[in-house]
């Protein structure tokens, strides 16, 4: 979702059926694909980004909420949804909207034009044109009530994470210092706080702070980051304009032109607040010091304890800069369709042309350039007593803007086919068949060269690929009752080889009111250019120690959950995700007016591309064993408390490979209604709902099963495995107008994620319950 600002792919929006993650999902727009977005899910998976497509300008939305490959082709594991646009369109009208949130932010307005002339039956055409525009404002922590504007949780027996506590590599805007010698010469990175010593503020508190004072430990200022700080939702205006001009050749032959630009523009203040001099990735430093001397051999005046020739232990929130993590994403989509249909002969034909190009400007705001960052300790040229007096020009470079340019493209054309065979005891018999030729490729230049900014994941993606497909459908009415349905495609791609899905339908009706349907078939994912082109992702996870290094540390600081970096690296040898599904399920329409359906689904993916699963070095390197091969590691400063104790890993790197196996299961349920009164008014009810039975999946512990958890938390930046997801509309109308009320429901989420934390019962047990 949009709201998922720490993510990759922030500022865009996906869909995933099925439980399954937006990879998995195909998007059409009148069943033609189109250029994903530029910025991959979790920096791997590759999916379209629903904020391009023209909203006014949707006629309906089709879901096939099953496996496609054998009609779709790469991506179509977990179903399709095909956005069909408005045909035609005369007249013209205006709309505008505007809402808010309950609790305040988040108001949103949105404003479109639609015009339109001429007519395909009278006039031999028809032209449209859509405009529109929306904005979205902010939703911050500050509007939002306990828990959400805080990280001090210890009321409702969690962790206390409030911001300026010393031992948890979190400062304020204050600072805290603590006398400290180097444990290596000469390397401000290796400070270790002089024992017995307490720490003491850098300067006093001020306002927004507490002062705190804490037996054995010193005097510190607390700040709540969440509550001034924290963003749970970003600001997005969007702009969009499509044009369709469709034309009547002769009775057999109709096409049409359609192009589109949508502009897209996230906005987002950052969601943690301030920078923090301590960080563990990519450059460690949860150590760092300020030196006693400065370059031109003056005392520094950032360090107290300068005169006393002691280094300075520093904890401390950079305030006068962008806050960490802010960004200014503008998305450029640019789309033309070209697309001819009709008769030749007996047969029906669709031949169609696609020119998608997208571009993303990314700006992001509040990251430490590391270079600086020591030489501004060393030369004494960032005032950490005084920041006011720090000069733009010492600022801007502390914290640069870190600008750049993706792009992803997409050429196809594609040429369908079908024709009635012979007469069955059901009915005429239908052939259909396909083919197509793509060009693809996503260029998204390194983010973070050299690894300079400090707390920026880096991601780098170079690829390009051409892919030929051939299908097949035979659709069979073999009883009046009976239908059976068999389709294949066959496809060649250009850097891992070819592929071919079947799948096989049914559906039988022995009665009017009921019938019965199931699938079967193979579905596959083809590698991204993030998984098999010249790439790179550097990404960032939550680490919970185990209890056993804990326990050799004492319980110290050392051992509070933080944020370890997961490298992952193309591999050209990459083979595609495969998928094997079945369904099968019930339709029952006891008046013409009311229907039921219900079908059960399960779903088992193999191969599926990880990015090295990190449970397994960790778990060696935990458990005493060596390193598996394949895998690096980097590790963290010794524990200052205890520096003969053993290091905490800070960096796991691995290639992508096919490894791990999932299998979901669940049922879908439908229900529709239409009802008519007096006077012409009618009631249509529409009630959808999906329950996960299974999600599980194996990370080398084992299937662990992820329903109800925010797990796995490696995907789509944790946006978890809820069981139940429903909705219910209700519409009331007598054709003049028309009145909905709309219900959307998603159960809860244990906040913890098996391939994280374990056990969510066993960790909700060590933190303190629920």
């Amino acid at each position: 979702p949009n709201a998922f600002t720490l993510g990759f792919a922030a500022g865009a929006s996906g869909v995933a059926l099925r439980g399954l993650n937006v990879g998995s999902t195909l998007v059409l727009i009148d069943g033609q694909r189109t250029a994903p977005y530029a910025l991959d899910d979790d920096g791997q998976r590759s999916f379209t980004d629903l904020n391009t497509i023209p909203l006014n300008a949707v006629s309906r939305i089709e879901v096939l909420k099953a496996s496609a490959s054998s009609i779709y082709g790469s991506a179509a594991i977990g179903g399709v949804v095909n956005v069909i646009m408005r045909r035609t369109y005369h007249g013209a009208e205006a709309s505008g909207e505007m809402g808010t949130s309950q609790n305040g932010g988040g108001t949103m307005t949105t404003a479109s034009f639609m015009a339109g002339t001429g007519s395909l039956e009278r006039n031999g055409h028809n032209e449209y044109i859509d405009v529109e525009y929306s904005k979205t404002d902010p939703v911050y922590n500050s509007q939002r009530g306990f828990p959400f504007n805080t990280t001090n949780l210890s009321s409702i027996g969690g962790f206390n994470g409030i911001g300026g506590q010393p031992f948890l590599n979190s400062g304020s805007i204050y600072g805290s210092v603590a006398p400290a010698m180097l444990g290596t010469p000469g390397n401000l990175l290796s400070g270790q706080q002089i024992p017995g010593s307490l720490v003491q503020p850098l300067r006093p508190c001020g306002p927004g702070s507490t002062s705190t004072t804490t037996a054995g430990v010193g005097s510190y200022c607390t700040q709540n980051f969440q509550g001034q700080y924290g963003e749970i939702a970003p600001q997005q205006q969007r702009y969009a304009i499509d044009g369709r001009v469709s034309f009547k050749i002769n009775s057999d032959t109709t096409g049409y032109i359609n192009a589109s630009y949508v502009q897209v523009q996230t906005l987002s203040a950052g969601a943690t607040g301030p920078a923090q001099i301590q960080t563990s990735t990519p450059n460690n430093t949860n150590g760092i010091a300020l030196p006693p001397m400065l370059l031109n051999s003056q005392l520094n005046p950032n360090d107290p304890y300068a005169a006393q020739g002691q280094y300075a232990l520093i904890n401390y929130a950079f305030g006068g800069l962008p806050n960490f993590g802010s960004f200014n994403y503008t998305n450029h989509n640019m789309r033309l369709v070209a697309d001819l249909h009709g008769y030749y002969d007996s047969w029906r034909y669709n031949a169609a042309a696609v020119i998608n190009h997208t571009y993303l400007t990314e700006n992001d705001y509040g990251f430490l350039n590391y270079p600086t960052l020591i030489n501004d300790i060393k030369t004494g040229a960032y005032s950490f007593v005084n920041p006011a007096s720090n000069s733009p020009a010492v600022l801007a470079a502390l914290s640069p803007a870190i600008s750049n340019t993706a792009t992803t493209d997409l050429q196809e054309f594609s040429l369908t086919a079908s024709h009635h065979l012979w007469r069955l005891p059901g009915g005429r018999s239908e052939l259909a068949l396909g083919g197509s030729v793509r060009h693809e490729s996503q260029y998204e230049p390194e983010l973070n060269p050299g690894n300079q900014a400090q707390g920026l994941g880096n991601t780098q993606i170079i690829g390009s690929h051409d892919v030929g497909s051939l299908y097949g459908e035979f659709q069979a009415p073999l009883l009046k009752s009976l239908e059976a349905d068999i389709s294949g495609r066959f496809s060649d791609y250009s850097d891992f080889g070819t592929n071919f899905s079947p799948s096989a339908g049914f559906k039988w009706q022995p009665f009017k009111e009921i019938a019965f349907r199931g699938t079967f078939s193979k579905g596959f994912r083809a590698p991204s250019f993030a998984e098999n082109g010249s790439s790179q992702t550097l990404g960032f996870i939550t680490e919970n120690l185990p209890a056993s290094f804990v326990a050799a540390h004492n319980s110290d600081a050392y051992t509070q959950p933080y944020s370890i970096a997961t490298l992952s690296t193309a591999n050209p040898n990459i083979k595609p995700e495969t998928s094997t599904s079945y369904t099968l399920g019930t339709v029952v329409q006891p008046l013409p007016n009311l229907s039921a359906a219900i079908d059960y689904y399960r779903i088992k993916v193999d191969n599926i591309i990880t990015g090295g699963n990190i449970a397994v070095p960790l778990n060696a390197y935990f458990a005493g064993q060596p390193i598996p091969p394949g895998y690096q590691m980097l590790f963290d400063n010794p524990d200052p408390a205890d520096p003969g104790a053993p290091l905490r890993p800070i960096q796991v790197g691995a290639p992508y490979m096919n490894a791990n196996s999932l299998l979901t299961k669940g049922v879908d349920v439908d229900l529709r209604g239409r009802f008519h009164f007096a006077d012409n008014l009618e009631w249509i009810s529409e009630f959808t709902a999906t329950d996960i039975l299974t999600w599980k999946k194996n990370f080398g512990q084992g299937n662990l099963q992820f329903v109800g958890t925010q797990g796995p938390y490696i995907l789509s930046s944790g946006a978890g495995t809820p069981k139940w997801r429903a909705s219910w509309s209700n519409t009331l109308t007598d054709g003049k107008w028309s009145a909905t009320a709309s219900v959307y429901y998603v159960s809860g989420l244990y906040m913890s994620a098996p391939d994280a934390t374990g056990n969510y019962s066993c960790y909700s047990v060590v933190n303190g319950g629920n």
